[in-house]
């Protein structure tokens, strides 16, 4: 992989100079995981950070024979970093929701990185801060109506990792559990809301290729209230 593809991959390194680049792509460590499997679990957290060069992943909160999941990342997103800055226990896993491609640097290694590069190490507590205002939204929409809620996820989606086609903006099928999780709502009312959107035109849900097209980005950001 080359320096300006992974600068065009990850937001984190869109900022960060060539020899970082250089040095990163010598350190980093691939990985490829099918659908399914685990990618890193619960006893894992704090030993590196991992980036999604392709895929789909979700991090899971286990609770005895239960879990949910709190998170879907996609393409050039990352995870890890804050086990390896805080050094705390972590009561989560990742899973990959499709088959998924990962680069991974040692916790050692990545805290080298942000040493040398100060607009690195910035850009990362930019993307981090992002993260924290999407969870305070999320807190603020507990009590607005489901398919509000649908809408955002699915516009969060789109706008983070969707991928343009002559459709609409492309994203992964997520399973109906997942999407009910992270967006806080049953998987009925997912079901149905998702339903109705696919009948009014909204999105197009193709079950053989596991995609879901945004077609009207526009309502689905109106009715987000995100306007």
């Amino acid at each position: 992989m080359q320096t300006e593809v992974v600068s065009e991959l990850f937001p984190l390194m869109s900022t960060a100079n060539p020899q970082t680049l250089e040095w990163l792509l010598t350190v980093a460590i691939e990985h490829e995981y099918p659908s399914g499997r685990a990618v890193l679990m619960e006893d894992a957290w704090g030993n590196a950070v991992y980036f999604i060069v392709s895929g789909w992943v979700k991090v899971r909160r286990t609770l005895g024979e239960d879990s949910v999941t709190l998170a879907i990342l996609g393409q050039g997103d990352f995870f890890g970093e804050m086990a390896i800055l805080d050094e705390s226990p972590r009561s989560t896993d990742v899973i990959a929701l499709s088959p998924v491609k990962l680069l991974s640097i040692s916790r050692e290694r990545f805290i080298q990185i942000l040493f040398r590069d100060p607009q690195l190490h910035h850009r990362m507590l930019q993307l981090m801060v992002r993260r924290l205002r999407q969870t305070n939204l999320r807190l603020q929409m507990r009590s607005s109506p489901p398919a509000v809620k649908l809408a955002h996820t699915l516009v969060s989606l789109g706008e983070h990792y969707g991928q343009t086609s002559l459709i609409g903006r492309e994203i992964y099928d997520i399973p109906f559990r997942d999407l009910a999780d992270v967006t806080a709502i049953t998987i009925e009312e997912t079901s149905k809301i998702m339903e109705k959107l696919h009948e009014k035109g909204w999105i197009k849900i193709d079950n053989t290729h596991q995609t879901v097209y945004l077609i009207n980005f526009r309502q689905l950001i109106n009715l987000a209230g995100k306007v």
